[in-house]
């Protein structure tokens, strides 16, 4: 019973953001992550199992689709790691949570700076 009550509020927690997301953008990008492959690695299995990533993707597409908006995955590949900004390859651990471009100067959240990536790629 437990299981069903978490598995159902994952699923409403879904619904809930990828109909915020259709509603406020005509494009939406998400990165087309191997999440079989990443959950087989111990020290993130949980979280990404929690986030229920596939199933908000699967969720925004259709609810996309429908009201005639459009979903993009993208290529994941150093989308953290490339700067933004000047396309220069900026390497940091998963650790390093702040962007910061020694070729043009560039600071920026980490996660935003992934965001930019992944928003050119779609476009």
């Amino acid at each position: 019973m437990l299981h069903e009550y978490i598995a159902n509020q994952r699923k409403d927690y879904a619904h809930k953001v990828s109909r915020k997301l259709v509603n406020k953008y005509g494009l939406i990008a998400f990165e087309n992550l191997n999440t079989q492959g990443m959950v087989k690695n111990h020290h993130l299995a949980k979280s990404i199992v929690d986030a229920s990533w596939n199933q908000l993707v699967k969720f925004t597409a259709y609810k996309a689709e429908e009201a005639g908006r459009g979903v993009v995955l993208v290529d994941p590949k150093n989308t953290s790691q490339l700067c933004s900004n000047c396309g220069e390859m900026v390497p940091k651990k998963l650790s390093e949570r702040t962007h910061h471009c020694e070729h043009c100067g560039y600071v920026q959240d980490r996660d935003i700076n992934a965001a930019k990536n992944i928003l050119k790629r779609a476009i």
